[in-house]
């Protein structure tokens, strides 16, 4: 078994590219393809070879920072995020992460710039595009489905906990995500990541490999870069295993943290709804625009004055280590058929 140790700290700025392209090298060389023929490939469409995305893991702060000197928009960035979706996740590699986009992404993102010239930014999510898992309910022109057919052309009469949230932050709801129909609920025997709606979401960083669900859209879509961060929601492994496949960080919260009143549900008793985001600190500020009381939901009542509203607080900048592993067939070697 090979393995290789990689470190560094919030400070020394390696990102999560780095991170995964380094850790790839000790689990030898056929997973270096892999890495290369996803987000790589989708920061330069075959439509242009070469090109870079603008934006491609851009954070929250240094989102906030160029929209504090004029140099960015939050139109400008609705809009950078749309045409990347239509891009490579409708076209392209397609991907299949984004079940449906905002038709009102552009004219939130518009007003929200108005509101920063003449009142200041409401707090870290102002402008930050979001895409949301559909499942969660918005009372808007988009439709909530869970990826079912049998949903299609429900359009809810209040916006969720969680869309109430985000849009209380300032946040764009840009769009819904792909799951796991009915959060993968509907079949002991369901493909993880597919829906009658959305179709097979991929992972984008191996077409061919599976994207992991029920969150797989959200997983995909921000480690593809077609938004800031977003929300997917979790029973038992919904966020942190698409997390995990497709190289992002994910947070299941406390439950109660989080309201659940427009979530369609399973489990009472385990679900939630949780951040995803290419870094720790992304995930931080979006939990904190997310927790919050809600008296649709009993459960929250129990999280009351024990709430945060900023998480990057507990954040550790000493640094971090990575292991990577792999394991090797052999038919010889070993019963275990494994070789170092």
């Amino acid at each position: 078994m090979g393995d290789r140790k990689v470190s560094g700290s919030i400070d020394q700025g390696l990102s999560r590219r780095d991170l995964l392209r380094t850790t790839a090298l000790g689990a030898g060389v056929a997973l270096v393809p892999a890495l290369s023929a996803g987000p790589a490939m989708a920061s330069a469409p075959a439509s242009a070879p070469g090109r870079r995305f603008e934006f491609e893991e851009v954070t929250i702060s240094e989102i906030q920072s160029r929209m504090k000197s004029g140099e960015l928009s939050a139109h400008s960035l609705t809009q950078a995020y749309l045409a990347r979706i239509d891009e490579i996740d409708k076209r392209g590699p397609t991907l299949n992460s984004v079940i449906e986009v905002n038709p009102g992404a552009l004219a939130i993102a518009a007003a929200l710039d108005k509101e920063r010239q003449a009142k200041g930014p409401r707090g870290p999510m102002h402008g930050i595009s979001v895409l949301i898992k559909d499942n969660i309910e918005t009372a808007d022109r988009m439709q909530t489905t869970a990826g079912s057919l049998a949903l299609v052309g429900s359009r809810p009469a209040q916006d969720s906990g969680v869309a109430r949230k985000l849009r209380d932050a300032g946040a764009v709801v840009l769009g819904k995500t792909n799951l796991s129909e009915w959060a993968n609920i509907r079949s002991s025997h369901s493909t993880s990541g597919w829906s009658a709606r959305g179709g097979l979401t991929r992972n984008p960083y191996a077409l061919d490999r599976n994207a992991c669900g029920s969150s797989s859209g959200s997983g995909a879509a921000t480690s593809a870069n077609l938004c800031s961060v977003a929300v997917g929601s979790e029973t038992d492994g919904s966020i942190v295993c698409p997390s995990s496949a497709n190289g992002i960080v994910g947070i299941k919260p406390t439950l109660g943290l989080i309201s659940r009143a427009g979530i369609i549900p399973i489990a009472h008793s385990q679900d939630t709804a949780g951040p995803m985001a290419r870094t720790v600190r992304d995930a931080a500020i979006l939990l904190g625009a997310l927790a919050g009381t809600d008296p649709r939901d009993r459960d929250t009542a129990e999280a009351d004055g024990k709430i945060q509203k900023d998480y990057t607080q507990f954040l550790v900048r000493t640094g971090c280590a990575a292991r990577a592993s792999v394991w090797r067939e052999s038919t010889s070697d070993s019963m275990m058929g494994l070789t170092n």
